[in-house]
């Protein structure tokens, strides 16, 4: 890392008086992802700024980005629709509650409706 880059993500260090202070960055890496059995997902439709469009929300899922993408990508294959997979977040495009439920519960994954 640069060291230009290392100053603008420095989580509230202003300023040292120390001459032998070095900033470290403690949260670099990503976690890892938890089995199927231990996440607790919420599924749920949401239509908030989307132009009165509704959408099915995944969310709560820990884990990898690419963990995350997979399994987007298997849930918008298996409804056949498009949507987007991002900051823990999966979004499907329609109002796919069911379907979705019954696809994480197949693939082992602990989810729950949420929401009317």
């Amino acid at each position: 890392m640069s060291r230009k880059n290392q100053w603008k993500n420095r989580d509230g260090v202003v300023y040292s008086t120390s001459d032998n202070f070095e900033y470290s960055n403690s949260g670099d890496g990503e976690m890892d992802t938890l089995d199927p059995n231990q996440q607790n997902l919420k599924v749920l439709l949401d239509k908030k700024a989307r132009g009165g469009k509704k959408v099915t929300l995944i969310e709560g899922f820990i884990g990898t980005e690419a963990d995350l993408k997979e399994l987007g990508k298997l849930l918008k294959s298996k409804c056949g629709v498009g949507g987007t997979s991002k900051n823990g977040e999966i979004l499907i495009q329609g109002d796919f509650r069911k379907k979705v439920l019954e696809i994480l519960h197949d693939e082992g994954y602990k989810a729950r409706q949420s929401g009317g």
